[in-house]
């Protein structure tokens, strides 16, 4: 039989299939390795052409976003886009469901860890958050965080934002191979960015033409002012997709140059509608003193916002650009204002907008010009045809009283003489009530040129200024100057002195709002208020004022209504029905 081997001569012939046994293992841990890395690759050049075929900017960055978490195996992700001043202007999540955002509350505008990379734009790569000195915690709700990596974004060389990844999923941590590869996401993410931006100003610019040549074609096809003040502000809101859109013009009164809101369009645009707004308190009257496009990444909390009602609710980015210039100032201001959390308005969008806005001033200077030659070539008919009365028909009306007159002698019937002597005194009455309107008619000019319903309301409220020590706000709605007659105006304005008057003098109010509307319909009004937030009406106390009030209001058949309890300021509603032919 043969010889059995000894043990030593087994250790020998096991040897090599260990080495080999622990060489295969090798390899195999290396084949892994390999194809976790070409995996990983692969991911990485899939997100970079995704990012890279997206042209529309904020969807190239939350493609951005949910590209940088995927690689990481990021649970949270977010891209914070820095704004002019330094903080965060934008942030845009994944991983969070829009419970817990609304939980969370207002995004973050760039303290703690977030501004730690804002102010030093570094990689950075932590194990906790809590650990690092620049942590300031989390608000309520939020969900707890650990693990982080934060890599900056560079497009042409300046920081755009940054991108930041928490709680790497399964516990662990993110590594060096992580960081690498947000870096190269980063700078693909940098050139998707340019070239949306690229691509977003090149749409801008073709749409800010084809809006201006549509504008122009309007102006010169003699469209009314309102008309294209409207279709300026309308474009303006499409193409810089704002929500609200106001245009106030310049308007003297007697305590100096006020703002008069003449148009509103979009969110909450009623809020704005009327209001007449001083130059110093208001974000509109900082631009058109300045005379340069103003701007504010917080419109609802702008310090230069002190006079008026609240309006602002729920917007936060706006511009308000000046409308022309010259040796006498714009002619007004034109306001765009986007809701709370939307970007804030760049360079980009002021630069065309205030070049459209010059357009607003251009189609008002135009207009202008247009009513000054309609009303010169109307005072011109009007000199003619008093003349032609003058010259021609009261000299032959004239001469035909003469020749009746002293036909009267000749007449022997006494019925006949009678009847001819009355029409030779209705001749004599007629060219007197032709002489009237030949006067009517050379005067009309300068009845013209006196200030209509709406002015004189703007003067009233203006004189109460220095009473007060605010600016009440005024609101003027529908055809006051053509509607209301003259005698029903000047009520009106009786009225409204009458009420501000007893306002300033008992009220002790903060704020003060005047209201003059006429409505529509079938039954139209106009219809006067005013309201305070003072002590209100005492009880017992004199009421003469509003006796008077309520006598004018009833010659016209309308009627006055208070609203006022102790503590609660007073309302004052005045109401008139105005003739259905004016």
């Amino acid at each position: 039989m043969p010889e059995e081997p000894s043990s030593a001569g087994k250790e020998a012939l096991g040897l090599p299939d260990l080495r080999l046994d622990q060489l295969l293992g090798e390899l195999q841990t290396r084949l892994d390795a390999a194809r976790g890395t070409r995996d990983r690759v692969h991911s990485l050049l899939e997100a970079v052409l995704t990012v890279g075929r997206e042209l529309d900017l904020d969807q190239a960055l939350q493609q951005i976003v949910e590209s940088a978490a995927s690689l990481v195996d990021a649970r949270y992700a977010a891209l914070g886009v820095i704004g002019e001043d330094g903080m965060l202007a934008k942030f845009l999540t994944t991983g969070l469901t829009h419970e817990q955002i609304e939980a969370i509350g207002p995004f973050p505008t760039g303290h703690g860890i977030l501004g730690e990379l804002i102010r030093h734009p570094e990689p950075l790569r932590l194990r906790d958050i809590a650990d690092h000195a620049a942590s300031i915690g989390f608000p309520a709700h939020h969900p707890p965080m650990h693990s982080f990596v934060g890599v900056p974004i560079r497009v042409r060389g300046v920081v755009f934002g940054n991108l930041y990844l928490t709680e790497k999923r399964g516990g662990g941590q993110f590594d060096a191979e992580d960081e690498s590869v947000l870096q190269t996401l980063a700078v693909a993410a940098g050139v998707a960015i340019d070239n949306a931006r690229l691509y977003r100003d090149a749409r801008l610019r073709e749409r800010w033409l084809v809006a201006s040549g549509e504008i122009t074609s309007r102006l010169l096809s003699g469209a009314s002012q309102q008309d294209v003040l409207a279709e300026l502000v309308q474009a303006s809101l499409e193409i810089l997709e704002a929500d609200l859109g106001v245009i106030a013009l310049a308007l003297p009164s007697a305590q100096g140059m006020g703002l008069a809101v003449q148009l509103a369009e979009g969110v909450d645009a009623e809020a704005h509608r009327g209001l007449l707004l001083p130059l110093e308190g208001s974000f509109m009257g900082s631009a058109f003193s300045a005379q340069t496009p103003m701007t504010s990444n917080d419109i609802a909390n702008d310090p230069r916002v002190t006079a008026g009602p609240p309006r602002w609710q729920g917007l936060g980015p706006a511009v308000a650009v000046p409308m022309g210039s010259g040796p006498d100032g714009p002619r007004g201001v034109l306001m765009l204002a986007r809701r709370a959390g939307l970007y804030p308005f760049s360079a980009v969008d002021v630069t065309p907008l205030k070049s459209f806005a010059d357009q607003a001033a251009l189609a008002l200077e135009l207009a202008a010009r247009r009513s000054d030659a309609e009303q010169l070539a109307l005072l011109e008919d009007h000199d003619r045809i008093a003349r032609d009365l003058h010259d021609l028909a009261i000299q032959r009306i004239f001469a035909t009283g003469m020749t009746l007159q002293s036909a009267q002698r000749f007449i022997s019937h006494p019925q006949a003489a009678d009847r001819v002597g009355r029409a030779v005194e209705d001749l004599d009455e007629t060219v007197k009530i032709i002489r009237t309107s030949i006067f009517g008619l050379r005067s009309r000019g300068s009845a013209q040129e006196s200030a209509g319903l709406r002015a004189r309301l703007v003067d009233v409220v203006s004189r109460f200024v220095p009473t007060f020590g605010f600016t009440p706000a005024l609101r003027l709605e529908g055809l006051l100057d053509t509607d209301v007659p003259a005698e029903i105006a000047d009520d009106v304005l009786a009225a409204a002195e009458e009420a501000l008057s007893n306002a300033s003098r008992h009220a002790a109010a903060k704020a003060v709002e005047v209201s003059a509307k006429v409505t529509g319909g079938a039954a139209p009004e106009v219809v006067l208020s005013v309201a305070d937030n003072g002590v209100g009406l005492p009880e017992g106390g004199r009421r003469s004022g509003l006796v008077n009030l309520a006598e004018r209001a009833a010659k016209h058949g309308g009627t006055l209504e208070t609203d006022s309890s102790p503590g609660n300021g007073t309302r004052l509603v005045w109401r008139v029905p105005l003739p259905t032919e004016v």
